[in-house]
């Protein structure tokens, strides 16, 4: 007799920004029931997660201030993880505004990891770079800027409380110039759709927009590719929530990121979300701007 395969273990991995709220996240997640490390050494990731004992859900905590982060590092583990069978991996960004971080650094008079002997706002600057690579990569973006700490703890609910959790389902637009985003479950390409960029009036807007979106659905074939894409979504959702899944990922890319396949991640998210779908909107090259 065949043993029954086993369920893999949900491990949300929660970095960002010195003071966007990654404590705040690590603790409201080790009270739903997660066993929450923080600020582990990257290379002792692989063998924690191996080591074990029981499949407890996990929230790892990781930021600039890890002895051996880097990038390039921390995105070799995403991978390392991503690519495992036995383990759910998603990754939690938590973002906030240069001048809300420098803020918040100010009130507590704290120093900036990245910039003990200089200003804060120093710190910040060097930090938001650095950690650009790890933003792009994330599952789950949040922008924490207008949250106080009971706002934000009700938003990591709303995301991973175990009883009763909706699917977390988010729509992204990226551009092939730059290559197509990691870890998403589906992709579509919008380039055979009509181009606002070669309308002068259109061009420095973008598929947020809803000049853009007219534009865009003027195109006798949008209506049938977004009934035909909404409808697999559909059919697709509900299969992958009875399976366990907690997260699923949609992305529409085109030519410059701008305009096609935003307009259609905007259209197809709306649609999802008036479906009562929990739905999360990014679009890579408009800085990651999003909407929930």
């Amino acid at each position: 007799m065949l043993e029954a395969e086993q369920k893999a273990v949900p491990a949300v991995l929660v970095t960002g920004p010195s003071g966007a709220g990654r404590t705040t996240a690590i603790n409201v997640l080790e009270d739903l029931g997660f066993e929450a490390i923080d600020n582990l050494p990257l290379r002792l990731l692989p063998g924690l997660i191996d080591a074990a004992a029981a499949p407890r859900p996990m929230a790892l905590g990781l930021d600039s201030r890890n002895r051996d982060f880097s990038p390039r590092a921390l995105l070799d583990v995403i991978d390392m993880l991503s690519g495992r069978r036995e383990v759910e991996l998603t990754v939690l960004y938590l973002d906030s505004k240069p001048d809300v971080l420098l803020r918040r650094y100010s009130e507590t008079r704290r120093r900036h990891p990245l910039a003990p002997a200089e200003s804060p706002g120093e710190g910040v600057r060097r930090e938001l770079d650095l950690m650009a690579p790890i933003r792009d990569r994330a599952d789950i973006l949040l922008d924490t800027s207008d949250m106080n700490v009971h706002q934000l703890k009700a938003e990591i609910e709303r995301w991973f409380a175990p009883e009763g959790r909706a699917l977390a389902l988010s729509v992204q637009s990226f551009s092939y110039k730059r290559g197509m985003p990691h870890g998403i479950d589906m992709v579509f390409d919008c380039r055979f759709l009509a181009n606002p960029y070669w309308r002068p009036e259109l061009r420095r807007h973008n598929g947020t927009e809803a000049a853009v979106q007219d534009y865009v659905k003027s195109d006798s074939r949008f209506t049938p590719f977004f009934t035909r894409v909404l409808d697999l979504t559909r059919l697709l959702l509900p299969a992958y929530r009875e399976e366990g899944k907690s997260h699923f990922s949609i992305a529409f890319g085109c030519t410059g990121g701008q305009h096609r396949s935003v307009a259609m991640a905007e259209t197809l998210a709306k649609a999802l979300a008036e479906d009562g779908l929990q739905v999360s909107i990014r679009h890579r090259e408009l800085q990651g701007q999003r909407k929930k």
